[in-house]
């Protein structure tokens, strides 16, 4: 299809978003089918949605990325932002509430409100993000619409109200009442026609359109002092209260659909069109300008403002870029400044998106939603503007990945494609991290096991690089809690000049400060110039640890005494003898083994808190106190690393998906010495298979 011009009032955009398993992809399939925007209709279930085009989603049959998909409807423009329910896959979420106006928040209507909805509810909220429900699947076995709203309105108040009433559920879900205008619609053929109001659901239809009358009347004080006199409010001005009130975040009306039925949908793109609001009524966007000067920019402002809500890495075409035009124009080969990274960059060929269809456009205006292949330097939340106004917007706040995997090549071939690829892949993913830990691996940080995998199998599809994931090494350190002096002698005698070094040394605590060398050599039993040897012995020896192989740290060693030998002596002999010196003085001073306690923030509803608290007496972990806010608690807690490496798939799973944690390294403390035995013992064991 080839999209016409729109001026700013007839465009719309909404990102859906909900659970997973709502039936978000399906709907947004069957409007652009219907639209002409895609050849065919597409099933998640069979792999072949064209929103759900990566390669993983069709093995899967779920959305792991967001999709964009452009269509027209009567006289208006609408881009549907589809975003996966799975709460590994925040990020894409995140970026569609950046890409679009307004929110459609998708329920299956056999199901309670679950952790996928609460969350995208809740970031919609956050961003007073206009919105819409939408309860879905109403013809499935086991539906209930009537028990689906009323499970909305107690998870998110009075201002989510009834929009339409389903007529009957499951296999007799036949079509919708309209609370405004009170009448009802049935599919025939195909098409959407009036039939009377079934006489049964009439004292339902009544109780419903008040319970819609009370959520929208606030919209307009005048309508509101008629609702509390028990006086009549028309269609016209319930319509209006609706119309502004959707807009302005005060209530969020609910609709009901059978996407693959094709029930309710035409009445769902007219609510769009009639409630969300178009880029003009979206108000201003806060800006910083050349100076530093805040500024605002509305839609109507003729300034070139673009927002990149979204980057896709790929192997032949490179970036793909998704991006938000919020204000001006934006023109195919036209140049324009990405006022993030300070830096020109050339546009070439926009994009129109209908999933993995893609359509050739002249140019973007605002309030639209397309893409671009090959920018140079562009990356997810950079904004796009002109280099005289050098408007930048505030960054995209994603959530941070908690779950940490080490990441090893699987191969000498995949060893020098993994760093490029890992590279290649954080584009796309601002919820991952790849980092360097204490102890020398390579730390991937994800959301959680999905996105894990995820990661791993794009990294071999795209660009070639294999990799295995294993649970990180605990980042221990050693160290001593008592006192020793201990001789260290290395002696060797070769034909020519032999090797002799000769040290006496003292090892005690240094709490907090590290590791310390001193000397107190009387008489010139060492001579100074060997100092820096005994010194680089210890430092080296500490670094690669005695009691089990991890850093020996916060302890003093002083030099006060030994010998040398006029020929055979020299720096490297008494390296040798510190270390020797070291390694057996630290098994006399009392070594023991530290692991690090990190400081815990795990934000969960009130009613999982002895669930939780009960699993992290069982992780070693010590509540220090709790605070709330927002309808949650907020726990603090120490907790050892040691038992936090998979913890955010378990306090998903403790959860129902709506617990989330935060951590901190705070202190070091002695590993309890059952544990300690087994880390020693294991070692050791190590170190002999080795020396096999």
């Amino acid at each position: 299809m080839t999209l016409k011009s729109h001026d700013l009032a007839h465009i719309r955009s909404v990102v859906l978003a909900g659970h997973a398993g709502g039936g978000k992809t399906t709907l947004a399939e069957q409007v652009l089918f219907r639209a002409g925007a895609i050849p065919r209709l597409g099933k998640v279930e069979d792999g072949s949605a064209h929103l759900d085009y990566e390669p993983e989603e069709q093995k899967q049959h779920r959305t792991l990325s967001l999709a964009v998909g452009t269509f027209e409807h009567g006289e208006h423009e609408i881009t549907v932002v589809d975003t996966p329910g799975y709460p590994d896959f925040v990020a894409e979420v995140v970026e569609g509430f950046h890409a679009a106006d307004a929110a459609l928040f998708v329920m299956d209507a056999s199901g309670n409100v679950e952790a996928g909805l609460e969350n995208a509810v809740k970031l919609g909220r956050s961003t007073r993000t206009a919105a819409c429900f939408v309860i879905n699947k109403c013809d499935r076995e086991n539906a209930n619409p009537l028990g689906a709203l009323d499970a909305l309105r107690a998870a998110f108040g009075g201002k989510v109200a009834p929009l339409h009433l389903a007529i009957g559920s499951a296999d007799t879900f036949s079509g919708y009442v309209d609370l405004v205008h009170r009448k009802a619609y049935r599919l025939e053929g195909g098409k959407e026609v009036e039939i009377p109001v079934p006489a049964e659901l009439a004292g339902e239809m009544a109780l419903r359109r008040d319970q819609l009358l009370e959520a929208a009347a606030e919209a307009d004080d005048a309508v509101f002092e008629k609702y509390l006199g028990e006086e009549e409010i028309s269609d016209a001005e319930l319509d209006a209260c609706l119309h502004k009130g959707v807009r302005e975040a005060i209530l969020a009306p609910v609709l009901v659909a059978s996407a693959t039925k094709g029930i309710g949908l035409s009445a769902l793109l007219d609510a769009i069109v009639r409630y969300l609001p178009s880029p003009e009524e979206e108000g201003p966007f806060a800006a910083t300008g050349k100076a530093g000067k805040d500024v605002e920019v509305g839609a109507t402002s003729g300034q070139l403002l673009v927002r990149v809500f979204k980057t896709a890495a790929d192997p032949f075409v490179g970036r793909l870029t998704y991006l938000r035009v919020l204000s001006g124009t934006l023109k195919s080969q036209s140049p324009v400044f990405n006022a993030t990274k300070g830096e020109d960059e050339r546009i070439g060929q926009l994009l129109y998106l209908h999933g993995k269809e893609q359509e050739a456009a002249p140019e973007l205006r605002a309030g639209e939603i397309g893409a671009i292949a090959k920018l140079s330097v562009t990356e997810t939340g950079d904004t796009l503007s002109t280099r005289d106004a050098g408007l930048q917007l505030a960054d995209i706040a994603f959530p941070d990945p908690t779950l940490q995997v080490a990441i090893d090549p699987v191969s000498k071939a995949d060893l020098d494609k993994m760093g490029p690829a890992l590279q290649r892949m954080l584009e796309e993913e601002p919820c991952a991290r790849v980092e360097r830990s204490a102890t020398g691996e390579q730390i991937l940080r994800a959301i959680g096991e999905a996105h894990v995998a995820v990661i791993c199998d794009r990294l071999k599809r795209k660009f070639g690089a294999a990799i295995a994931t294993r649970v990180p090494t605990v980042a221990y350190r050693e160290t001593i809690r008592g006192k020793a002096q201990v001789h260290g002698r290395y002696k060797k005698q070769t034909g020519g000049h032999g090797m002799f070094g000769d040290v006496w040394i003292e090892l005690e605590p240094n709490p907090a400060a590290g590791v310390e060398f001193a000397e107190r050599v009387v008489g010139g039993s060492v001579p100074k110039n060997y100092f820096p040897g005994i010194e680089k012995g210890i430092r080296e020896t500490a670094a690669e640890g005695v009691l089990a192989g991890f850093p020996l740290d916060d302890f003093k060693a002083t030099l006060y005494d030994g010998s040398f030998h006029p020929v055979d002596s020299n720096e490297l002999s008494f390296k040798l003898a510190a270390s020797m010196a070291l390694k057996e003085g630290v098994m006399q001073a009392k070594p023991v083994l530290l692991e690090p306690i990190m400081s815990v923030a795990i934000r969960v509803p009130e009613q999982y808190m002895g669930e939780v608290n009960r699993d992290l007496n069982g992780r070693r972990g010590r509540v220090l106190g709790m605070d709330s806010g927002d309808g949650t608690q907020v726990i603090n807690a120490q907790v050892p690393q040691a038992e936090l490496f998979s913890y955010a798939t378990e306090l998903r799973s403790l959860t129902g998906g709506r617990g989330t944690f935060s951590a901190v390294l705070d202190h070091y403390e002695d590993v309890p010495s059952m544990l300690a035995d087994k880390i020693v013992e294991a070692h050791k064991k190590e170190h002999r298979e080795e020396g096999h």
